[in-house]
C-alpha cells in the first residue's frame, strides 16, 4: 500500500510516498499479557518524492493498524531524538565512564530525570498566566477590646 503524505518541514514542504509491508502476524499475548489479539511485526518505507532517498522502519502494531497511523508514529522519531541530543548536548547523557550496568543505569536515570524536571519548569514558564485581577476589597474584622 503506498500513500503520497507531506508536512511542513524547515525547509520548506516535505513530500514523501509511504508503502508498508506486513510481515508476520503474531499472537501478542505471548510476549505482552497487556497487550491481546493479534499483532504485526511491519516494514514501513518511505521515499522522499525530490530525491527518492528511501528510509526503512520496523514495526509493531495492532493488525489492521491503518499506514496513516503508522506515518504519524513515525513523525514523532524527530521529537524523540531531537530531545536525547539536548540531553547528551546540555545535561550530559553522553558524558559517562562507568563501568558497570549499574553506574550507567544511575547515571542515565538521573540525567534523564533531570532533562524531565526542566522540560516541565519550561513548559510552565512558557505558558501565559491569566491576567491579573484586583481582590475583592474586604472589610477589616471589628476591633475587639
Amino acid at each position: 500500500m503506498a500513500a503520497p503524505v507531506g508536512g511542513l518541514g524547515d525547509q520548506g514542504p516535505r513530500l514523501h510516498d509511504w508503502a508498508y509491508l506486513e510481515l508476520a502476524d503474531l499472537e501478542a499475548e505471548a510476549f505482552d499479557a497487556e497487550s491481546p489479539g493479534l499483532w504485526t511485526r511491519g516494514l514501513l518505507i518511505r521515499r522522499h518524492s525530490a530525491d527518492g532517498s528511501l528510509a526503512f522502519f520496523t514495526t509493531w502494531c495492532p493488525a489492521g493498524t491503518p499506514i496513516d497511523t503508522l506515518v504519524a508514529v513515525e513523525g514523532h522519531r524527530w521529537a524523540i531524538e531531537d530531545s536525547f541530543e539536548t540531553a547528551k548536548n546540555e545535561l550530559g547523557l553522553d558524558h559517562n565512564e562507568s563501568r558497570s550496568w549499574h553506574g550507567w543505569h544511575r547515571h542515565v536515570s538521573l540525567v534523564m530525570l533531570a532533562f524531565a524536571m526542566m522540560a516541565a519548569i519550561r513548559h510552565r514558564a512558557n505558558t501565559t498566566l491569566p491576567p491579573k485581577t484586583k481582590a475583592p476589597a474586604t472589610k477589616p474584622p471589628p476591633h475587639r477590646r
